[in-house]
């Protein structure tokens, strides 16, 4: 108890936020008054890792939150790895989005590089992740910094890590960031410089142009509803459009403006249940054709179509599947990539265009690192469609490249679904499904992965396992990650995973099923959906969760 107290009273007297300061002051005193000391325990119960998604946890005080301390020492430690990596003269581009404190971090992160004298760049206003990708590339940075948590709860902030290739950090670069990290003091001897350069328009105006330049001429009528999910995509979605020559997108009233709390959604994450609700309503009102959005930093993109029984969302594979098309039919050559849990249709597609194919871990990390990549996309809403400009996933040119898919099919008295249903037809029916179990602790994620490891079925869901990966090991073509992949009789295919930025295990599923041409897609779709059904209870039983 004592030493819980000390470190707590000497990380309040360093914290240069005196509203976290405050807060942790009061919790001490709670404390010394005989209160409960699981708060303070939590919030001293070790340090936010560092690691290949960079920082991302709760806001408030103590080292196992998001604050202005720890951002501190992180950009002290990624100043320090620069420098002792030849770059000791180097800029680093800083971009935010509307969280709460996001602006606050960037400033905190600009004045350490230049106190470490480095160049530091910041983004003019809250903006798009993929905008700060971008602007890497462009300015020629040693390094950039996006403070976000993407689609956490609102609660939350994060800080992620890009090297001057314009990709995520991967290892062992962010051992080395988090092993100086590690080596900061107290942050009152980091030293500080000012708050660098605040960039003009000119670099968001130059994202906007060469991503509109990624469509080509043709067909733009289209009735759009687009939905920012209370985030920073809105203005840069609406003049890409624009510029494109698309007619302005209806936009969610509710949901149109930048908002840290997120009034409207239980998560602001587009593939939640509900999050799309709205959207949805107002394109139903409008008989809209499509409905998009991007989750709040908008580097995902989220869509949802008509159909006979009212709209409904693509999934992720879906969405993966018709932007692949759409570069395949411009003729765009290289590799087309995907995460192990994303589907395998990807791969028949390339090979029907005679373009090479690649599996990586989850991430963009990973993605983003294929060599001669044309096109990488993950299940979870993330596409690249640009790899040349953006090395990362991008919500704002993967809505617009679906967009002119949309408007080409439409002029062709076809739609979105009708392409899928081509697809199915050539290749199989490729269904997927996600089982995703929150947990408050996370030695239950641990034990249900030593069930499964312990206990290995021998069929799932009255399909047999033909052989099972476990992914801890590594292998030729993938490094070692925590996690296990059941391939299936009739090429069906589980993967079994932690999440690895919320406390949850994903199980990743996936059936083909081929379409007679006689009782059409819709029929195997019937299939498909009962054989997901048994997937999912089957995986359930295994891991018992």
């Amino acid at each position: 108890m004592n030493n819980l107290l000390a470190a707590a009273r000497a990380w309040a007297a360093d914290d240069p936020d005196p509203q976290t300061r405050a807060e942790l002051e009061s919790v001490i005193a709670d404390v010394e008054d005989g209160g409960d000391t699981a708060d303070l325990a939590a919030r001293f119960d070790g340090t936010l890792e560092f690691g290949t998604a960079g920082l991302r946890g709760e806001l408030g005080a103590g080292p196992n939150r998001m604050n202005r301390v720890v951002v501190t020492r992180a950009a002290a430690g990624l100043a320090a790895y620069l420098r002792d990596t030849g770059h000791t003269h180097g800029s680093v581009v800083i971009g935010y989005d509307a969280r709460h404190n996001s602006d606050v971090f960037a400033r905190d992160t600009a004045e350490v590089m230049t106190g470490a004298g480095l160049t530091a760049y910041v983004l003019p206003r809250p903006l798009p992740t993929p905008v700060l990708a971008f602007a890497i590339r462009e300015l020629g940075c040693a390094a950039g910094v996006m403070v976000t948590a993407s689609h956490n709860p609102p609660r939350d902030n994060g800080y992620k890590v890009y090297l001057g290739d314009g990709s995520q950090i991967v290892p062992p670069a962010d051992i080395e960031i988090a092993s100086r990290i590690a080596a900061v003091g107290p942050v009152s001897g980091v030293p500080r410089g000012d708050g660098g350069t605040v960039l003009g328009e000119e670099v968001v105006d130059r994202y906007l142009d060469t991503t509109a330049s990624l469509v080509d001429d043709g067909p733009r009528e289209l009735d759009i509803v687009y939905t920012p999910l209370h985030g920073v995509g809105g203005t840069t979605v609406e003049r890409v459009l624009e510029a494109a020559g698309f007619e302005a997108a209806a936009v969610v009233e509710q949901q149109e403006h930048p908002d840290p709390e997120f009034p409207t959604v239980a998560f602001p994450n587009p593939e939640e249940a509900g999050a799309m609700d709205l959207a949805m309503e107002l394109a139903e009102r409008r008989g809209a054709d499509l409905v998009v959005a991007n989750d709040p930093d908008a580097d995902r993109c989220a869509a949802a179509v008509p159909g006979p029984h009212g709209w409904r969302m693509l999934r992720g594979d879906e969405v993966g599947a018709l932007l692949a098309h759409a570069l395949l039919e411009k003729g765009r050559r290289g590799t087309y990539a995907c995460s192990i849990v994303s589907s395998s249709l990807l791969g028949k597609l390339a090979a029907a265009a005679g373009q090479p194919y690649a599996e990586t871990l989850t991430g963009f990390k990973w993605i983003g690192r294929v060599d001669d990549l044309a096109f990488g996309y993950e299940e979870a809403l993330g596409y690249c469609v640009d790899p040349e400009h953006v090395k990362d996933k991008d919500g704002v040119s993967a809505l617009l490249l679906l967009c002119e898919l949309a408007a080409g099919a439409k002029a062709a008295g076809r739609t979105l679904v009708d392409i899928l249903d081509d697809l199915a037809l050539a290749h199989g029916l490729h269904a997927t499904d996600q089982l995703s179990v929150r947990v408050t602790d996370l030695g239950e994620i641990a034990a249900a992965m030593a069930r499964l490891r312990e206990h290995p079925p021998t069929e799932l869901g009255g399909l047999a396992v033909e052989q099972v990966d476990d992914l801890s090991e590594g292998s030729a073509d993938l490094p070692p990650t925590e996690g296990l992949r059941y391939r299936l009789a009739d090429g069906a295919r589980v993967v079994v995973r932690p999440s690895g930025t919320e406390p949850k295990l994903k199980c990743y599923l996936e059936v083909v099923v081929p379409v007679d041409p006689e009782d059409g897609v819709d029929a195997a779709r019937i299939a498909a959906a009962g054989r997901l059904d048994a997937l999912r209870a089957g995986i359930k039983a295994a891991a018992g969760i």
